[in-house]
């Protein structure tokens, strides 16, 4: 018997199959972010309480992650640089990209919003040429040629069904792609040092102080004055869309690799578009969907040539722009 199971675990993989079902689902439970905030929206709860719910849920794990491997890895142990690296990457990775991403989510759809999203992998190639020198290769100018027509169409198509502040959501929702490439260049080079998932919890606990401070200036009141739904929604998005998503990706990567998780993760802008399509009723045209396949191709091809550097600190960086979500 046991025979036969390791013959048809050899004949379809069963170790590849298990690692792109988790990548799948981790990349539809990042998706279901922009549909649980624009659910809690319709409660009227403002940007900062939204944040500042889903970090108080989510803390707990990142925080037992780093109780767990604190003595192997101390944050007294880190250099005076990395010290201050990693709060500031808190900040304007985490704290500004999620900050401009929800307050961009009032104005714009959520499928709209997950493709602006999506494109950071360009951004992170023009920002490495800027201050790294770093050559901007023939396939590059074609994705990034692919990757913005795409967006012009998905824009084009989606300004007619959108408020007067549709410019401003989607330009928001821009810069919160743009400061996720800044911290996705740095980390590149901080975690192989430190470790992924040990880096990604000190950055969600800094991140926390910002959206605290952020939220009691802003609204002195109560967290709790909410209705029941709101928490309800917010526990779902620190569990589903924050932390199970973040372990499934990780683990998924290391059963199959970056680049073959870079190829079924590219689901996730697409499970975004559906379930909002599902479960909001936003409409979704033939033009959207060709933007939509602009934009996966031409990202696809910057992060599977990237894939193929062979250096150590390109290839972390790589691994990780497909385990953190905003």
């Amino acid at each position: 018997m046991s025979y036969k199971i390791q013959a048809v675990a050899q004949k379809f993989d069963l170790r590849q199959i298990w690692g792109a079902l988790l990548i799948m689902t981790g990349a539809v439970g990042f998706a279901s972010k922009a549909i649980i905030a624009k659910l809690m929206y319709r409660y009227e709860v403002d940007t900062s309480s939204l944040l500042s719910l889903r970090m108080l849920f989510a803390m707990p794990f990142f925080a037992g992650v780093i109780i767990y491997n604190y003595r192997r890895v101390p944050f007294s142990s880190f250099s005076m640089k990395d010290k201050i690296l990693i709060p500031l990457m808190a900040f304007i990775g985490y704290y500004l990209s999620s900050l401009f991403d929800f307050w961009g989510l009032q104005h714009v759809s959520a499928g709209l919003e997950r493709l602006i999203l999506f494109v950071y992998p360009t951004i992170v190639v023009v920002l490495s040429a800027l201050w790294f020198k770093k050559p901007i290769l023939k396939q590059h100018y074609y994705a990034l040629i692919l990757t913005y027509a795409g967006i012009a169409i998905a824009l084009t198509t989606d300004f007619s069904a959108t408020g007067s502040y549709f410019w401003l959501g989607a330009g928001l929702i821009f810069l919160a792609a743009f400061t996720y490439s800044i911290y996705l260049i740095v980390s590149g080079r901080l975690i192989p040092r430190i470790g992924s998932v040990v880096y990604i919890s000190y950055i969600m606990l800094f991140a926390t102080i910002p959206i605290l401070i952020q939220y009691f200036i802003k609204n002195p009141g109560s967290l709790w004055r909410f209705d029941a739904a709101v928490y309800e929604l917010n526990i779902w998005m620190a569990i589903v869309a924050t932390v199970a998503p973040a372990v499934m990706t990780s683990e998924g990567i290391r059963l199959i690799g970056a680049a073959n998780a870079a190829i079924v993760g590219s689901i996730g802008p697409i499970a975004t578009i559906f379930l909002a399509y599902v479960l909001l009723g936003e409409p979704f045209s033939f033009w959207q969907m060709i933007g939509t396949l602009f934009v996966l191709t031409g990202v696809l091809i910057i992060t599977l040539r990237k894939k193929e550097a062979k250096t150590p600190a390109a290839n972390e960086e790589n691994s990780e722009s497909t385990t953190m979500n905003i």
